[in-house]
């Protein structure tokens, strides 16, 4: 528009495009003037060439000339000035504007220079004295530490009710009059009609006003007269000099007001659509909101995958980059939600390719026994232990063949030492004030999913611990709920029609024999036990002293045919909302149920192969923030190590850069001219498991996370040389600067 209309205006110019955009205010004016902003600050940085702006001749009036007072001070009471008005300026060529910018041109250290934002000007004026002050308000800071903490919000919170905040950034009363609470009786009348006349020129109703009183001048008497609360200091960095706070509640819900976040959707933020790498391509939408985070962000995660048995100086490289590691965990922008949540939604893509993806929860405790002094730590294996750590319950989605799609859900939280022996106590609470409630959420987590994977069948996976009526009765409410797949627990005595579910199910006729693969557990070997199966449609009774009503499942019953000695038998109650019809379709809910143990190796993955517990911070949110990125990082090298086993023939361009592929292939072969043509995906894992100590002998077809870790940290070192041997002088293309 620019180039076809060289002389549009810049005014005429923010009209169109905000009209062809819709960019309007909630009064319903256009936003013409946020628009000339960003124009300015795109030809500042190179981006556009805005025509020359326009100057309007004679636009203001000749400044009105008040004299100043040039009698001594005069101390008189507050009856004395009669009526006090405090009147708002409409117009600002008006006599009233004129008087309001001489008085703080004249008495005020910052003088009557532009408000930031949207904004309000009142003239004070006496009955008997005429103009005696003026004040202003615009729209608030948009970061104060003190000021956010005692507010409680956290960012999505503040980008969406910032505009509920008011500043009062001048406030001036002449010094030739000394009047005992004046100040206070001003500020007063000014709150008191604030919250409408805001509205009725912005169409918002605001809820709480801030300012700020630099202590070396002022000691904010009036303020506190008027019952204002200080609630710290700011950082200072304007001038140097850190300033009061206080705050003015202009409702008594302020804190609920601002504290409401709008619910987060899948899809708000696109994904870039050309990423350097993996990290960008898995983070690209996560809600950060400052640029520079996510480049931290992308190249934090670069640095763990490339690093990930090191502790984050390591990782890192360097002392720069480390501080820069520890200051991005400790920002309160940055936590494990959102980290996880971006991940989310590029596993959202990875699911839409399949028609059945199955979502098993569990939960591991983390083990930080060894750095007592992060601050918010809990007790991880009851009573008569004092490990501390974290408890970690998150939701992995899987192919049915296995692949690791993406983490889908993550929950962490510290106990509380004061709640250790309280079992029976907790007992009496209701589900949502337990520790049970988890797999409710991660539940409601996949349930969110499912809407954006309409043709995907997603189905949750649980536990014995996961055998809870709610989460049943939450699965069978809506007929486009995910599906459920829980094992049940026989303790909790589960009744059919008054009968035990488990003598039902024993009476029942054998429908047929399968084997099932137990993995390898500790000292417990591996075995494939032949087992008995039974299924039937059951409706399960509520539990007692409860008024929700009987549902309706599916249950699939295993007991072991031949039981050998000195091993415990395997008898498995699985209760699914998905219909069980035939033989094939119970054996199909086995197989199922047996994609839970994938989750187990990704915790194992978690803890051996990122070594989480040698990150050292200060506190558990910081931790947490690590843990979002050390999860993700986790599931990208099992990723790796499962995808070799359903594509093997695919190129291994699918994960591995051209010149990571040629690094492989030259320090594998010795050769230092690399094949012309790259090697297939699963030739490629096998030369990076070779790489990490996997020997490929009987009974080890296929290499394991803990060798492929390995495997890569060494293929990053060898392929960083071969760029530098190749390309002098560029950085590799895997990092950010």
């Amino acid at each position: 528009m620019v180039n076809t209309e060289p002389e549009i205006s810049r005014r005429e110019l923010s009209r169109r495009i905000c009209e062809a955009h819709g960019w309007y205010s909630p009064n319903g004016e256009l936003k013409t003037m946020s628009f000339r902003k960003a124009l300015v600050e795109l030809e500042r940085r190179g981006i556009i060439d805005l025509p020359p702006a326009q100057t309007i001749e004679n636009f203001h009036k000749q400044p009105l000339v008040l004299p100043k007072a040039e009698e001594p001070l005069q101390e008189l009471p507050l009856a004395a000035l009669g009526t006090i008005s405090v009147e708002p300026i409409t117009n600002r060529r008006s006599e009233k504007a004129q008087k309001w910018r001489f008085l703080l041109d004249n008495y005020h250290p910052l003088g009557a220079t532009k408000l930031c934002g949207a904004q309000i000007r009142y003239l004070v004026t006496s009955q008997h004295y005429g103009p005696i002050g003026a004040l202003a308000f615009n729209s608030g800071s948009f970061s104060l530490q003190a000021r956010d903490e005692h507010i409680g919000w956290d960012q999505r919170a503040k980008r969406a009710n910032l505009d509920k905040l008011v500043q009062n950034s001048r406030f001036l009363l002449i010094p030739t009059l000394k009047v005992a609470n004046l100040a206070s009786h001003v500020l007063a009348l000014a709150l008191e009609r604030l919250g409408k006349d805001w509205f009725a020129r912005y169409d918002i109703h605001p809820v709480l006003v801030e300012t700020f009183v630099n202590p070396k001048l002022h000691q904010g008497t009036c303020y506190r007269a008027s019952n204002w609360s200080y609630v710290g200091q700011s950082a200072g960095r304007r001038d140097g000099q850190p300033k009061d706070i206080y705050l003015y509640p202009l409702s008594a819900d302020w804190q609920e007001v601002l504290r409401e976040a709008p619910k987060k959707r899948f899809g708000e933020i696109a994904p870039t659509e050309t990423p350097q790498n993996w990290a960008e391509a898995e983070f690209s939408t996560a809600h950060l909101y400052d640029p520079r985070l996510k480049r931290r962000l992308y190249r934090i995660a670069q640095d763990f995958f490339d690093n990930c048995e090191k502790n984050i100086p390591e990782a890192c490289g360097d002392k720069s980059q480390t501080i820069a590691a520890y200051r991005f965990f400790q920002n309160q922008e940055v936590t494990m939600d959102v980290i996880l949540d971006a991940h989310t939604e590029a596993t959202i893509e990875r699911i839409k390719e399949h028609s059945v993806v199955l979502a098993p929860q569990d939960t591991t405790t983390l083990d930080y026994s060894t750095h007592p002094m992060t601050e918010g730590l809990g007790p991880t294996n009851g009573v008569e232990h004092r490990s501390l750590g974290l408890i970690l319950h998150d939701t992995i989605a899987f192919s049915e063949d296995g692949v690791p799609l993406g983490v889908l859900d993550g929950q962490c939280w510290a106990r509380d030492p004061e709640d250790k022996g309280k079992s029976i106590r907790r007992k009496e609470l209701p589900l949502e004030q337990k520790e049970s409630s988890k797999w409710l959420h991660s539940f409601q987590k996949v349930a969110q999913i499912q809407e954006q994977c309409p043709d995907t069948t997603l189905v949750s996976i649980g536990d014995r611990e996961a055998d809870i009526y709610e989460l049943f009765r939450e699965a069978t409410r809506t007929p486009h709920a995910p599906k459920l797949l829980v094992r049940a627990e026989k303790s909790r005595n589960r009744k059919v029609e008054e009968k035990k579910l488990w003598e039902h199910m024993s009476e029942l006729p054998v429908a047929g024999a399968l084997k099932i693969h137990i993995p390898r557990r500790g000292s417990r070997k591996a075995r494939e036990p032949e087992l008995e199966l039974r299924f039937d449609r059951v409706t399960l009774d509520p539990p007692k002293n409860s008024e929700q009503s009987p549902v309706q499942l599916w249950a699939v019953y295993l007991t072991e045919k031949y039981i050998e000695e000195g091993i415990t038998p395997v008898e498995w109650m699985l209760l699914t909302t998905v219909p069980v019809e035939s033989f094939a379709d119970a054996q199909k809910r086995v197989e199922w149920y047996q994609a839970r143990w994938g989750i187990e190796v990704y915790h194992r993955t978690l803890k051996s192969g990122c070594r989480i517990k040698n990150r050292q911070l200060q506190k558990t949110d910081h931790l947490e923030a690590c843990l979002g990125v050390d999860m993700v990082v986790a599931w990208r090298v099992y990723h790796l190590t499962m995808l070799g086993r359903e594509t093997p023939d695919l190129p291994c361009t699918v994960f591995f850069k051209d010149f990571e592929w040629k690094a492989l292939c030259i320090y594998v072969s010795k050769n230092p001219t690399p094949p012309e043509n790259p090697p297939s995906l699963i030739d490629a894992i096998y030369m990076v498991a070779g790489i990490g100590g996997f020997m490929g002998r009987k009974g080890h077809d296929f290499p394991g996370t803990q060798t492929m870790w390995r495997g890569l940290q060494s293929l990053e070192r060898a392929a960083e040389m071969y760029w530098i041997l190749n390309y002098p002088g560029i950085p590799p293309p895997s990092h950010y600067p």
